[in-house]
């Protein structure tokens, strides 16, 4: 069979004893196979991995067929949207909480990673959008997401005004609390949370959802993942607005400015162990029912 896959990189969450031993005995395991292994470089540092074998995650991404990102889906969302921009594939072993991106066990660790090195999995490709803040028409910051573009006022519980465009076509406008732009993949995360459907992954599609609209009448909507969105925000808010990307990265926005939200050219190559079921794994996450007979 040919090998698939001939180096690999390891990245992992800091500080986190869980992770770190994780790697460790992914770093035994896949040199042990004869598979030349970079390990990220602040966890490599902990680990006291010699500096041959050390990466920064863009040389990881430049030079590794595939990695493998341990830690929980906050810590896979910030590897991904720098992964995304690397013809590689990426696989997560779950040191968090839910696991929706990193699905594979701690304590069920080497069997699935045996069957993915053979050649024996699924591969799926999860897009990103692109966050991008003009201002008098001049574009001032810029940023991807996995999973949501949020635009908020940067104080708890204050309104602001905007309005929406799809394809340069006046969609509404709204006093809220903001605006939740979320991909299928951030569809079980923070749009789950504000009332937003649940989208399939492999959907083209992205739903908008309305943070604590000023009326009764608003409700999520779900538009073409092609599409291209632009909020306007109103003049007379006030100054402290963002642009939250995948709740990690600010943008600051000023009233007045527009923000465009549209797709990236890049995507996310997720590989899953062959027995890897999305709906299995919204059952077992939010608890939905199991089948009666």
């Amino acid at each position: 069979m040919t090998q698939q896959y001939k180096t690999i990189g390891l990245i992992g969450k800091p500080d986190h004893n869980g992770a770190l031993a994780t790697i460790e005995s992914l770093l035994t395991f896949f040199q042990e196979k004869g598979y030349q292994v970079f390990v990220e470089t602040k966890v490599a540092r902990q680990l006291n991995v010699k500096s041959a074998q050390t990466r920064d995650i863009t040389e990881i991404g430049e030079l590794a067929d595939l990695a493998v990102v341990v830690g929980g889906d906050g810590y896979m969302l910030g590897a991904a949207r720098v992964l995304a921009c690397y013809n590689i594939a990426v696989v997560g072993v779950n040191r968090g909480n839910l696991g929706f991106l990193t699905d594979i066990s701690p304590d069920n660790l080497f069997a699935p990673l045996e069957e993915i090195l053979q050649g024996r999995s699924k591969t799926e490709h999860r897009f990103l959008i692109q966050a991008e803040v003009f201002r008098h028409g001049q574009l001032k910051s810029a940023n991807s997401a996995v999973n949501e573009a949020v635009l908020h006022p940067g104080k708890v519980a204050s309104m602001m005004e905007f309005e929406v465009y799809l394809d340069d076509v006046f969609m509404f406008s709204q006093r809220s609390d903001g605006l939740i732009v979320s991909t299928p993949t951030g569809s079980t995360a923070y749009s789950m949370s504000a009332g937003g459907s649940i989208l399939t992954p492999n959907l083209n599609a992205l739903t908008l959802v309305p943070m604590f609209p000023h009326t009764l009448t608003s409700r999520p909507i779900v538009v073409d993942g092609d599409s291209e969105l632009k909020l306007v925000v109103a003049t007379n808010n006030s100054e402290d607005l963002q642009v939250s990307c995948d709740g990690h990265v600010i943008l600051a926005v000023m009233p007045g400015d527009e923000i465009i939200i549209r797709k990236c050219e890049q995507t996310l190559r997720l590989v899953h162990p062959l027995d890897h079921d999305y709906f299995n794994v919204l059952r077992s996450k939010l608890s939905w029912g199991n089948r009666i007979y």
